[in-house]
């Protein structure tokens, strides 16, 4: 009996080990460093590609459109000068904005078509630069009040996202829409959207 007794602590410290190695090496963390463009999907939620690809397909495309023509025929050949209003994330996950807002304009400075002035919350900043000169840089250089660019055209839109789950699968579909309007005569200029769809499937446990 005590042989036997002495055998089955020794499986059971065989098990244990093995158990304690499978964990730790489960548990083990590696780090790669991949190209920024690189597209990797690790959750199915949206993601820096989504923003990025979403971002210059829809903005390369609007350039394309007649309102962009007629804008700058409008302006006796000048380019139409934009400012990003809000993009709203109506999704059911967290989505930074900002992020997507970046994509944007960087898609459309870069195109050298259009040129963009500071949105709402920039501007207010900026004027309160201008106010601090006033009192603290010389006559020569500081900046004055009343001589900022006026935007032409005004881009908004929003996020949204629907979740569709039975088992391990799941289907999540989004939906961006951006559109520009016109800041004097508030007529809309360029709506569209973008589709994106995902289908998520949860591996089998594997021992």
């Amino acid at each position: 009996m005590k042989t036997s007794h002495s055998t089955l602590l020794s499986k059971l410290g065989i098990f244990a080990s093995i158990f304690i190695l499978m964990f730790a090496t489960g548990c083990g963390k590696k780090v790669s460093r991949v190209g920024s463009d690189s597209v990797i999907d690790l959750s199915g939620n949206w993601n820096d590609t989504d923003s990025r690809l979403v971002a210059e397909e829809m903005l390369n495309d609007c350039l394309t459109k007649p309102w962009y023509q007629n804008a700058v025929k409008a302006k006796s050949g000048e380019v139409p000068v934009i400012v990003i209003g809000q993009i709203r994330n109506l999704s059911s996950e967290h989505i930074n904005t900002n992020t997507f807002i970046n994509d944007i304009q960087r898609v459309l400075i870069n195109s050298g078509k259009v040129e963009f002035v500071a949105n709402s919350e920039e501007r207010r900043q900026l004027r309160g630069e201008i106010d601090d000169q006033k009192s603290n840089a010389t006559d020569e250089t500081a900046k004055e009040r009343g001589q900022e660019t006026g935007a032409d055209i005004m881009l908004t839109g929003s996020i949204n996202s629907i979740v569709d789950q039975s088992g391990g699968e799941t289907v999540k579909f989004y939906q961006v829409d951006l559109e520009l309007t016109d800041l004097q005569s508030h007529k809309k200029l360029w709506i569209d959207s973008k589709k994106i769809k995902k289908l998520i499937e949860k591996s089998a446990l594997k021992l």
